[in-house]
């Protein structure tokens, strides 16, 4: 406490102006002007996460702009290029950093907490943060293929990349195949087991038509930037290749050479050239600067192709358990097989391909990111947060995947502190909301009981939502709300979210459904009362907005005008259902967002992400179909052509290269919103109702096509499985539901066929087509 008594504001503030600095101290109390007075200005977590990130982008700036001779990652080749639509001046840009094609695509195994990631040129990136592998073709001299085939240097035309979906051990294979003048490589990276140890296994194949070399390059890079490999050494014997003097790079076939660079002598690739007679083998390099480079070379024979293996161990042994074991995030014991995994999960069959691909793909890797809590996503978000995993356990539980939800709300509890906040980070007031509604969401769809642990922490967490609140019975806008905070990070400066309050009003509407099946009235009636004050407060906050006041809109807050940041507000439709479906001010917030608000058919999130945001413009889609509004359909085929040719999303999309411009180059949030897309097709929960097909297109029910099928699809009644056959006349819709108690009334809505509803244990309904002959 006695620090608190130093002038160290005044001792900091003197030292920077004596030096010609500016004054940090007034510079931050400038930039705090900007943000409504809260007790977290920023959270340690993101201000870490920040710093190290531009700590490797002040590296980036240092190591790759003189050294454009080098081979670098995709998004390198791309940014660098000054004729090329993704370059980025570098000027005053203190740090380099990926702002155009932050895409890569997650390989794994259930239940394992490693994620090898490759880029969309076949860069492979075996452990977090790691070392990168790369695999190139060099021709002889008197080869006509035209130079090196260096996948990263080459336009897109000329690589195709998928992720295949297969049964067995390896489950998720990523396949990049890269062509040039004839020649081409192919690889294939997985994660496979040998001995209980879990393995990034890639298989590479090529052929030059005049012969030359396969090279399989160790690269101090990722798709984030520099990665130091300070040393390496070989041993032919094994050949095995160690980096860093702690992974292995294990060589299936031993390479008819290995040569190696260190920084001052250049990329490995300037001293291999076009001959037949590469450098003479290296077992040992050491580089200072740590941007040492190897490449193992196999002999390709004229128009011969040829095919190498090479393995990198996740871990050592099968004794040693990842950190997030240690840290308790993972949940050890006996691991699923990818087969054992999706037996059971919900399954869709649609005529549209590339939906159904991108549903099929979306759920493994939903499973790929739960490994005990989950992640969203591989890489830059590989950690937890609350509000991520909410969205996320909602679209596992849906699916069926219970057991995996449960262990991941199991956990929370962890989180929460001595005062009953659940904290993934400081300064998210939207975290108590979302994980109450996720351990509800799980109870309602399991059918299962919540367990006393869970309750007790769900009865703290609203009892933090009410201490929290700010006074409702104050006369400012905010009054009533929670605290001014950061909330979802990209609705702007520190201000009285609506999107707290209304993943807080869920909260405690779920703390009193947990207490109701408890038989806890006390907490029921005190839990309800407190939802309906927050959201009167909500309701007389948009009265006394300046900005909400008289009209049907929400903004982000009651202090901001509207723009993009009232996309958290649509949050009391979907998810949480906490508004009905056709509130004006909903409706008005909505359109608003369609009108101001698109780009390239999708959502564009000017703050923060500065792209086009999948996952938000599915939350859109939501909303309007919640209303039956047809301008949902847009929104879903947007996204879809957004996704990569891997079936992924990063988390924002640049609107001129179609990359990632921000947060994680696979974003698991936005995977789990396509599954919830495809259930709300097919199956919509809305109070005391099921709705069935409302969200099908009149395309989808043409006559003579095949029958579209979704389930079991999990409801808060219980499985349900949803079978729509079109015909010429009719289109028949049938369901099989598993109803735990009594079956709920059924509303069947079909595109250009009506509405109708129906007792839920009726089964089948047969709609005719508008204009159809009644008496065929």
């Amino acid at each position: 406490m006695w620090l608190k008594w130093l002038p160290w504001r005044f001792v900091v503030s003197r030292l920077a102006r004596s030096r010609g600095f500016v004054d940090p101290i007034h510079l931050l109390s400038v930039v705090h002007r900007f943000s409504q007075p809260s007790e977290v200005t920023e959270p340690v977590e993101l201000v870490r996460a920040g710093m190290i990130f531009h700590a490797r982008g002040l590296i980036n700036s240092r190591a790759i702009q003189h050294n454009l001779d080098w081979v670098w990652p995709h998004w390198v080749e791309r940014q660098f290029d000054p004729m090329d639509k993704a370059f980025v001046p570098r000027a005053f840009s203190l740090t380099h950093v990926n702002l155009t094609h932050r895409n890569w695509t997650a390989v794994g195994l259930p239940d394992w907490d490693w994620l090898p990631i490759v880029d969309p040129r076949g860069l492979v990136t075996p452990l977090l943060d790691g070392w990168s592998l790369d695999v190139w073709l060099l021709p002889d001299e008197d080869d006509a293929s035209g130079g090196p085939l260096l996948p990263s240097k080459l336009k897109a035309e000329q690589v195709r990349q998928r992720l295949e979906l297969e049964p067995g051990e390896s489950g998720l294979w990523m396949h990049t195949r890269a062509e040039q003048a004839g020649a081409w490589v192919d690889e294939a990276v997985s994660v496979v087991t040998d001995g209980g140890v879990p393995q990034c296994r890639l298989k590479a194949e090529g052929l030059l038509p005049g012969g030359g070399w396969l090279a399989v390059s160790v690269r101090p890079a990722n798709p984030e930037g520099i990665s130091f490999i300070h040393e390496m050494d070989y041993d032919a014997g094994t050949a095995r290749l160690r980096v860093n003097e702690q992974d292995n790079v294990r060589f299936e076939q031993t390479p008819e050479r290995m040569c190696m660079s260190h920084y001052h002598e250049g990329d490995v690739l300037l001293h291999l050239g076009d001959s037949q007679a590469p450098p003479a083998e290296a077992a040992h390099m050491e580089c200072r600067v740590g941007l040492a480079t190897a490449a193992a070379l196999y002999r390709l024979e004229p128009g011969q192709a040829r095919s190498v293996e090479v393995r990198v161990p996740l871990r050592e042994s099968e004794n040693v358990e990842p950190e997030a074991s240690r840290r308790g995030t993972l949940v050890p014991g006996k691991r699923a097989s990818w087969d054992e995994a999706m037996a059971g999960v919900c399954e869709l069959r649609i005529p549209e391909r590339w939906m159904q691909f991108l549903y099929d793909a979306a759920v493994r890797n939903l499973v790929l990111h739960a490994p005990g809590e989950v992640y969203p996503g591989p890489y830059t978000y590989r950690r937890f947060w609350f509000r991520d995993a909410a969205y996320i356990l909602e679209a596992l539980g849906c699916v069926g995947m219970f057991g995996r939800v449960k262990r991941a709300i199991d956990l929370f509890p962890s989180h929460q502190t001595g005062r009953g906040y659940f904290r993934s980070q400081d300064g998210e007031w939207d975290s108590n909301g979302a994980a109450i509604w996720a351990i509800h969401r799980w109870s309602q769809l399991s059918g299962e009981p919540v367990p006393d642990e869970l309750a007790k922490a769900a009865v703290r967490g609203a009892e933090w939502i009410e201490n929290k609140r700010t006074n409702p019975t104050g006369k400012k806008p905010h009054a009533g709300l929670l605290p001014a905070g950061f909330s979802a990070e990209h609705l702007g400066p520190n201000d009285f979210y609506y999107w707290d309050d209304f993943w807080s009003v869920a909260g405690l509407q779920s703390a009193a459904a947990i207490e109701r099946a408890r038989g806890k009235p006390a907490w029921v009636e005190r839990f309800e009362q407190s939802a309906a004050s927050l959201l009167k407060s909500i309701d007389q906050s948009l009265a006394r907005s300046k900005t909400a006041s008289g009209r049907d809109v929400i903004p982000a807050s009651p202090y901001r005008r509207m723009d993009a940041g009232a996309i958290g507000s649509i949050a009391g439709s979907y998810p949480l259902r906490v508004w009905p479906a056709d509130d004006a001010r909903l409706m008005g917030t909505m359109n608003f967002l369609l009108d101001r608000c698109m780009v390239r058919g999708g959502f564009f999130q000017d703050m923060i992400h500065s792209g086009i945001n999948p996952y938000l413009t599915l939350q859109m889609a939501q909303v309007l179909l919640r209303n039956d509004d047809p301008r949902y359909w847009p929104l879903v085929q947007a996204v879809a052509d957004l996704a990569s040719p891997t079936g992924q999303w990063p988390e924002a999309v640049h609107p001129g290269t179609g990359g990632g411009c921000m947060g994680d180059g696979q974003h698991i949030w936005a995977a789990a919103e396509w599954v919830l897309m495809m259930r709300a097709l097919f199956v919509r929960e809305e109070d005391d109702r099921l709705v069935l097909g409302s969200g099908l297109p009149e395309a989808w029910l043409e006559a003579g096509g095949e029958p579209l099928r979704f389930g079991p699809a999990q409801t808060v009644w219980g499985p349900v499985t949803v079978t729509v056959t079109p015909g010429e006349q009719a289109v028949e819709v049938t369901w099989e539901g598993a109803w735990r108690d009594a079956a709920p009334t059924v509303d069947v809505v079909l595109t250009g066929c009506g509405r109708t509803r129906v007792a839920g244990d009726a089964g089948k309904v047969t709609m005719q087509r508008a204009g159809a002959s009644q008496g065929v």
